[in-house]
């Protein structure tokens, strides 16, 4: 049976977007609270401590959360918006840059997406928000994007942004796909991630 809150949305703008859900009442979402545009009265903020997962183990867990989201260089808490009032209410949050926005159905993708550090935007409650290396040490080190990336975890809704214009990419048994490292928004964990020197030394440099 599934944890997480069945949303409604709707992703308005052009360059500058932002993401406009509908809460039914007692629904909920988790984000950062500095993404939020406006909320309808009715839709309730709580700050909590950790990575927005449904806490199993108390406390230790909410600690767990919280450092691995300090590993990616954000904040130890996350803000829940709850609709607790009786009829459906919307809530807006929008992107920091101009790009884009992409709904991301975790159930549709294997349950787990890993994507760089600072593209998580908001996701229904229940979605785990935490951290994964990068398969070899290197590809990090030398990719300049950092080697910890966000693991996406949940069957619900999530919202991820980047900047520019996007473009979806489904790769074949084998197949192999150049792209500059700051160019991967996320990926499924099967895609195998490694760097490799474009050019010689001097281009490198």
């Amino acid at each position: 049976m599934s944890t997480m809150h069945e949303i409604d949305y709707e992703i308005v703008g052009d360059d500058l977007q932002f993401v406009k859900i509908e809460l039914d009442p007692n629904e909920a979402v988790v984000g950062e609270a500095g993404a939020m545009m406006y909320v309808e009265d009715g839709i309730m903020m709580q700050t909590i401590f950790g990575d927005g997962s449904p806490q199993q183990g108390g406390f230790m867990n909410a600690l767990l959360g919280a450092g691995k989201r300090l590993l990616t260089g954000e904040s130890l808490f996350m803000t829940v918006f709850q609709n607790q009032g009786q009829t459906k209410k919307k809530a807006a949050f929008a992107a920091p840059y101009p790009g884009k926005i992409v709904a991301l159905h975790l159930a549709e993708l294997g349950g787990e997406l890993l994507a760089q550090k600072d593209s998580f935007l908001v996701a229904a409650q229940g979605v785990s928000l935490g951290i994964a290396f990068t398969r070899r040490f290197g590809a990090g080190l030398f990719g300049g994007e950092g080697f910890i990336l966000q693991k996406l975890t949940g069957d619900g809704w999530c919202f991820v942004h980047a900047g520019g214009t996007l473009e979806e990419k489904t790769l074949a048994p084998g197949e192999v796909l150049r792209v500059d490292t700051g160019c991967i928004v996320a990926m499924q964990p099967t895609i195998d991630y490694d760097i490799q020197l474009a050019g010689g030394v001097k281009t490198v440099l």
